[in-house]
């Protein structure tokens, strides 16, 4: 077997012990169904050196994603203080009194004791014990974002997870956010990628002591027709200049703005490609080229098309 890649990590500054987050994590978000080739992709994806595995309540992987690290674990292939697990909490669930409920139901499904990560899926609220996707008008209910936070720090405070986060916040919502709440966000995962390259969400959370994650690292995961960044001929080119392939090149972009991402891939190959993007750099000159990459974004939220303005503000 290869050797394992050792991923760089960063250290989460906003949570209670300096817990790092590795830089590259594999998502396990298909289609909101549980597939059954979840399982070995872990195991796999342990013995090629990753440690950071993001799920959520609402993907659907959670209980193959606990079957595969238990396997792990029980193989001496890592140890739980190895791994890195984030999980999030869903629209349905994001009101005070049922958070704690849903990490504690999280957590038996994961057969973990504990979190690395448990972050705010999206920043509404629904109907409690429904699940429509998309999410209609008529099921949403206020966000009572201090009282929910409230009850995140409460699981910092039980054990239940070693830090707390939001996902698909913007400026203007973690603004709201931060001026409620006494422990601040160590992470927001985003949509984030060379074509929703989010320079302003970016400089706010690195002023704020925030690790941006990027999901939907290479356009993938939306149904827009051509992808911007996987067929963009401008990256083919610099991707041929450095004898690489389009995706490493644009995880590369993603490892030098700073921030960390995780990237969804079942194949062997390209698990391992993707950890490939250390030992080069990208040239000032394919910088400025990225930088000219028309912007729009894929993954408007989990309500129905009229509602999309709602996160209007992301970018």
């Amino acid at each position: 077997m290869a050797a394992i890649i050792e991923i760089p990590t960063k250290v989460l500054t906003n949570s209670s012990g300096q817990q790092r987050i590795p830089v590259i994590g594999m998502g396990s978000a298909p289609d909101f169904t549980c597939k059954k080739d979840t399982r070995d992709a872990i195991i796999e994806a342990i013995k090629q050196g990753y440690r950071h595995f993001d799920t959520a309540a609402a993907y659907g992987s959670e209980q193959a994603l606990g079957e595969a690290l238990k396997e792990a674990l029980d193989l001496g292939l890592v140890s739980r203080e190895e791994l890195f697990v984030t999980s999030k909490l869903w629209v349905t669930e994001n009101h005070p009194h049922l958070v704690v409920p849903a990490l504690q139901k999280s957590l038996k499904t994961l057969q973990l004791e504990y979190l690395d990560l448990y972050l705010i899926h999206w920043p509404l609220s629904s109907t409690p014990g429904k699940f429509p996707f998309p999410i209609a008008v008529e099921d949403l209910l206020p966000f009572d974002v201090k009282g929910v936070w409230e009850s995140m720090e409460e699981c910092l405070k039980l054990g239940l997870t070693k830090a707390i986060g939001v996902s698909n916040f913007s400026v203007k919502k973690l603004q709201n956010l931060l001026s409620v709440a006494n422990i601040l966000p160590a992470v927001n995962q985003v949509e984030m990628n060379l074509a929703w390259q989010q320079k302003e969400l970016r400089e706010f959370c690195s002023a704020n002591g925030i690790v941006l994650t990027a999901f939907s690292p290479l356009r993938k995961g939306g149904s827009r027709g051509a992808n911007e960044v996987m067929e963009n001929d401008m990256l083919k080119e610099i991707a041929e200049a450095h004898g690489k392939s389009i995706a490493q090149v644009s995880l590369r972009w993603l490892y030098e703005q700073g921030v960390t991402f995780a990237a969804k891939s079942y194949d062997k190959e390209r698990m391992n490609q993707n950890l490939q993007i250390f030992d080069w750099a990208l040239t000032k000159e394919d910088l400025e080229k990225m930088d000219q990459i028309k912007q729009n974004r894929l993954i408007p939220g989990p309500t129905k098309p009229q509602l999309n303005d709602l996160f209007d503000d992301q970018a």
